[in-house]
C-alpha cells in the first residue's frame, strides 16, 4: 500500500520513505519529521495488514492492531502549532492509519472469512470424531466411505466461498483447502491400500519393519490431527524428524537376498514418504501465487479452453437459428482431452475450475447429440403414443437448452426464473407419461428425465457466481 499523504506538501514525487539527510532534517519542522517517521512505520505495517488472513482472536491480529493504534495515538499527539500545512499532514497520516485499522478489522470479520472458519471447525469436528479420538483411545480408526464423502463435501463448500478478490480472504480459503485436501489424501490413501505385515519368521528384519508399521499408523493419525489443528503440543517439524528417522532406520536394515521382505520394506517407505509430503504446510499460502490463481498456468489453460468453447457454442446456436446443424464434435472432444491433461497440482480450486469447464463442453456436446437425434428421427406409424410423448418433451427440452446455453444472467433475473419454471414443467410432463409396460418408453423417459435434470444443474452452475 503506497503512502501519499505527504506528497502535496512539497509539490514533488513521494520519496518512497527514504531517510532524510541531516541537512533536510534541520530545515523541516519537528512535527513534520515525526510524521515522516510514522509514515515509514505505516509503510512497514501495510503489507502485513494487507496479507493478514486470520481472525480477531489471533495473536498476530492483536499485534497489528496494537501497533496501528499506537501510531494513531502518536499522530494525534503531534503538535501542529496551528499551522495549516502540518494540520493537513497530520490529518492525512491519521486517515492512512485508520484505513489500515479498518481494512484489518473488515477482513477478520468478513462474512466469507467467518464462513471459512465455520467450515474449518466443522472439518475439525468430523476428523476428530472419525480419526483422532479412536487413535487416542488406543484403537485404530476405521475410515468409512461416509467420512471420505463428508470431507469431499466440505472441500467443495470451501471452494464455493466468495472472496471478492480480497487477498486475505483468498489466502484464508487456500490455507483451509490445502490442509483439508491433505487430510483427504491421507485418509483416502489409507482406504486405497493397506500394507499387510509379514510373519516375523520370514526374516530377521521383519520384526523391526512391523514395529515401524505400527509407528507409521500412529503417525498418520497424528498428521491428520496436526493438519486440522487438533494437536496442541506437537509440530509438523517434530513429526517430520520422527518419520525421517524411521526412513533412515529402514534403509539401514539388511534385507538382501529376500525379495518379499525387500518389497515389504519398500511399501513401508512409500507410506512414510506419502506422509512426509504433507508436512511442509507450515508456510503454505504465504506465496501469493498459491492462492491468486488468475496468473496460474493451469487456470490459463482452462480459460483458453472455455474461450474456445464459447466461440463454438455461439457458432452452434447461430446455425441452429437458421435451421442448420454445425457439428464441431471432434474439436469439442479434443478440448475434453486437453482438459483431462491439465495439471491441477491437487489444488481444489483448479480441480473445480476444470470440472466446470468439462461440464461446459459436455453441455454443447449433449445439445448437438439431441439435435441430431431429433433431425434423424423417423417415427413409424405404429409408434406408441406414450413414446411419441417423450420425444415431444425432448424437442421442447432441446429448445430450452439452447436458451440455457446462451443465458448469461443471474438467478434474480426474470429470464432465469422463467427457464427454471419451463424446465420443471417438462419434468412434470415426463412424470405424467405412462409407459404402459413398454420398455422402450421406460428407457426413453428415464433418459429424458436425466437430460432435463442436467440442464437444470447446468443452469444452476452458470448462475452460482463461483470464483477461483
Amino acid at each position: 500500500m503506497a503512502v501519499r499523504w505527504l506528497c502535496s506538501l512539497f509539490g514533488k514525487p513521494f520519496d518512497g520513505g527514504k531517510r532524510m539527510d541531516h541537512g533536510t532534517q534541520q530545515q523541516q519542522h519537528p512535527a513534520m519529521i515525526r510524521l515522516y517517521e510514522v509514515q515509514r512505520e505505516v509503510q512497514s505495517l501495510g503489507p502485513q495488514v494487507c496479507t493478514f488472513s486470520g481472525l480477531k482472536n489471533e495473536r498476530e491480529y492483536r499485534r497489528l492492531e496494537r501497533e496501528l493504534t499506537r501510531l494513531l495515538l502518536e499522530v494525534d499527539q503531534v503538535d501542529t502549532e496551528g499551522r495549516a500545512d502540518l494540520q493537513g499532514a497530520r490529518k492525512r497520516a491519521a486517515q492512512e492509519v485508520e484505513g489500515l485499522l479498518r481494512y484489518l478489522e473488515e477482513n477478520a470479520t468478513h462474512p466469507s472469512r467467518l464462513a471459512i472458519e465455520e467450515l474449518s471447525r466443522e472439518a475439525q469436528r468430523l476428523v476428530e470424531q472419525g480419526v483422532v479420538e479412536p487413535q487416542r483411545a488406543g484403537g485404530t480408526a476405521e475410515i468409512s466411505d461416509e467420512l471420505v464423502d463428508a470431507v469431499q463435501e466440505l472441500i467443495l463448500r470451501l471452494t464455493q466461498v466468495k472472496t471478492g478478490g480480497s487477498v486475505p480472504l483468498r489466502k484464508a480459503r487456500y490455507r483451509a483447502l490445502t490442509r483439508l485436501c491433505a487430510v483427504q489424501d491421507v485418509i483416502e490413501g489409507r482406504t486405497r491400500q493397506q500394507t499387510l505385515p509379514l510373519s516375523e519368521d520370514t526374516h530377521a528384519a521383519v520384526q523391526r519393519i512391523n514395529q515401524v508399521m505400527v509407528q507409521v499408523s500412529g503417525a498418520r493419525s497424528q498428521l491428520v490431527a496436526l493438519l486440522m489443528g487438533l494437536s496442541g503440543r506437537d509440530s509438523c517439524a517434530h513429526l517430520s524428524r520422527v518419520l525421517t528417522e524411521l526412513l533412515v532406520e529402514l534403509d539401514a536394515l539388511d534385507v538382501s537376498g529376500n525379495a518379499a521382505v525387500r518389497n515389504y520394506r519398500k511399501q513401508v517407505v512409500e507410506e512414510i514418504n506419502g506422509l512426509l509430503k504433507h508436512l511442509d504446510l507450515e508456510g503454505e499460502g504465504d506465496d501469493t501465487r498459491r492462492y491468486d490463481l488468475a496468473q496460474n498456468d493451469s487456470i490459463r489453460q482452462i480459460e483458453a479452453v472455455r474461450g474456445r468453447v464459447g466461440q463454438l457454442r455461439g457458432e452452434v446456436l447461430r446455425h441452429c437459428g437458421v435451421g442448420d446443424l454445425f457439428r464441431p464434435k471432434p474439436e469439442l472432444q479434443s478440448l475434453l482431452t486437453h482438459l483431462d491433461q491439465v495439471d491441477t497440482a491437487r489444488n481444489p480450486c483448479i480441480r473445480e475450475a476444470r470440472r466446470r469447464a468439462v461440464l461446459e463442453v459436455q453441455a454443447v456436446i449433449t445439445f448437438l447429440d439431441l439435435r441430431e437425434a431429433l433431425i434423424c428421427r423417423q417415427p413409424g406409424s405404429n409408434e406408441p403414443p406414450q413414446h411419441r410423448a417423450v420425444w415431444i418433451v425432448l424437442g421442447s427440452l432441446s429448445d430450452l437448452q439452447a436458451q440455457v446455453l446462451c443465458f448469461n444472467g443471474k438467478r434474480a433475473d426474470k429470464s432465469y426464473i422463467l427457464l427454471e419454471e419451463l424446465l420443471t414443467k417438462q419434468l412434470l410432463a415426463l412424470d405424467a407419461v405412462d409407459p404402459q409396460g413398454d420398455e422402450m418408453t421406460k428407457v426413453a423417459r428415464k433418459q429424458a428425465v436425466k437430460f432435463a435434470q442436467n440442464i437444470l444443474s447446468y443452469l444452476d452452475m452458470k448462475t452460482d457466481e463461483w470464483e477461483y
